[in-house]
This record gives C-alpha cells, structure tokens and sequence, in this order.
C-alpha cells in the first residue's frame, strides 16, 4: 500500500482574490457535512505559509508579493523533498495554485534523476511569467518556474530587477536546472488562455485534452493517453484545480470558467490517474469559501479527494 501523507498549504499569497487560505478548512467542513471520517485517518503536515506578505503592501506589479511566493515555495519544496525521500506519497490540499511549483521541485530535488511528468488539471495554463503576466498573479506561473520558460518571445512587460532576481531564484530553488520539460506536461480542461501561454503550447507541442475531447473519447480514453504521452517519465505528478470543473459547480473559486468537467467526471478522471504506478504524488487547490455561500464547491472538491485517495488506497 501507497504510505499517503496529507500535507497542508493554507497559502493564497499568489490569487487575485483574498480567501483561497480557507479553502483547506471548508473541504474538512464538506467531510463533517458528509459525515467522513476522511481526515481521521491522517496526522497532516502544515506547511507555514507567507500570507503576512499581504499586510505588507505589493512592490512587484508584474509578479505580485513575488518576496513572500518565494518563501513559501521554499517551504512546500523542502516539505515534499523530505516526504519523497522517504517513500511518502504526499496528497497535498492547498490554496492558491502557486504552490505547486514547490510540489514539483521537491519531488525533483528527491529523485533528480527520473524524469518528472505533469498531468495538470485545470481551466488555465499557468504558464505565464513576469514578462508575460496580464495581471501579476503568481498563481498563473508554476508551470513556468518549474520548466524554467522566461518567453521573452511574446514579453509585454518590463519587470523590475528585483523582481527578476527574486524570479530567478525562485527557478533554481532545489537546483539550477529545470524541474520538468515542457512536453512532458499533459493539460486536461484547459480552455481559459493567452497568446503568450498558447504560444509556449504549440511551440513545445504540449497535448490538452479538451472538456469535448473528454466527453468524446470517455475517460478511459484520456487517461489512457496522458499517461501514453508521458510514456518516457518515471514519475508523474498530478494537480487538481477545483475550476477545472464548470463554473456552475466551481462558484467557490476565483477564476470560474464555463464549460469544465462535471463532478463525476473529475472524480473518474483522478480515481484513474492516480492507479498509474508512477504517479508519485497528488494535489488539490484553489478552493475558495469566501466566494459560496453553501460550501457547494468545497463539498464537490472535497467528493474528488475523497474519492481519489480511496482509489490509491483500495488499488496498491
């Protein structure tokens, strides 16, 4: 059986909108609401968090509180390494999906030498940068941090040098090269880009299964083929974002986006996913309870995890 360790990123530094820090504890509120007892079965990790850095005022316009990501992405990048090199297999509920950046250097600094592929589950690409970012939120660049892509080709922007500097170090944190390669990235609901990020996409060849494509080939299918397109990798990473689902289910996040994947498409994708061998570890982010009123995108995230951690345990 996969040894699971829960780890818990209470950070919403790197979003546009405040709140996505209590996305944690309403998915334990959906679990009290369902009666589970999901979280008794683990003692999880807290990983500190930066959101002080929002008292402190925004000195980075093109990579907003970018101070305060490095920190915690130092912090969730060391947590992880930790985990991995102990065989742990993390399940990591975070806030804002910045974070995720840290998953995947920890997950690479342990195994440096496997080759490291990303099934990434959400509307948009997050492959944006300092020089590209429409509007300075981080959460919008992990992919981008891990693959090390500036695109100075498609730049609109003329970050500071601070920024730049603090952007750099945030690349090289668990090493100097790059964590993943861009076509080792597999995207799956993506529908809500930029040219600079759609640019990036055709030039590394990067596949996204379409929310038409999932309906059409089934998801069998889809799964199937992810894991086919990142045949050469070791290990694979796989991240949830809640607004990968439709924005008439995902209401409690902050950037909703029609025509998304119902629940109980979500929930048979990851249960699939995850059953690959080399799926080393998986995450959930973005939940947003100040948004809902009734915790309804909490309860549909929290069914996903549920239902995802169950899958892991029952199939090894």
């Amino acid at each position: 059986m996969r040894n699971i360790k829960l780890v818990e990123v209470r950070s919403e530094i790197a979003a546009g909108t405040r709140g996505a820090s209590m996305g944690i504890d309403a998915l334990k509120v959906a679990s009290l609401d369902k009666q589970s007892a999901f979280f008794t079965h683990f003692d999880p990790i807290n990983v500190p968090d930066a959101n002080s850095f929002l008292w402190k005022g925004n000195k980075h316009p093109h990579a907003k509180y970018i101070d305060g990501v490095y920190q915690v992405l130092k912090n969730v990048y060391s947590t992880i390494e930790s985990l991995r090199l102990e065989k742990k297999f993390p399940i990591v509920l975070a806030g804002d999906h910045s974070t995720a950046a840290g998953t995947i250097m920890g997950i690479k600094a342990a195994d440096p030498d496997k080759r490291l592929g990303v099934i990434w589950i959400d509307a948009h690409a997050d492959l944006h940068t300092p020089f590209t970012t429409p509007s300075g939120n981080m959460h919008g660049m992990p992919l981008a941090m891990t693959a090390h892509l500036d695109n100075l080709d498609c730049q609109i922007n003329a970050p500071e040098a601070e920024t730049i500097n603090f952007w750099n170090k945030i690349k090289n944190i668990g090493g100097e090269s790059p964590k993943i390669r861009p076509e080792d990235i597999v995207f799956i609901s993506v529908r809500d880009t930029e040219k600079p990020e759609d640019f990036l996409i055709r030039k590394h060849g990067i596949k996204n299964f379409s929310t038409q494509e999932v309906r059409e080939l089934g998801i069998s299918q889809v799964a199937e083929q992810a894991l086919a397109i990142l045949k050469d990798c070791e290990q694979i990473y796989i991240s949830f974002d809640v607004d990968s689902m439709d924005s008439s289910i995902s209401v409690g996040t902050g950037t909703p986006v029609p025509n998304g994947l119902t629940v109980q498409e979500a929930i048979q994708l990851n249960v699939q996913l995850i059953r690959d061998k080399r799926v080393c570890c998986w995450e959930i982010v973005e939940v947003n309870p100040t948004l809902d009123t009734e915790n309804t995108m909490a309860e549909a995230a929290f069914e996903v995890l549920e239902a995802t951690t169950n899958s892991l345990v029952d199939y090894f």
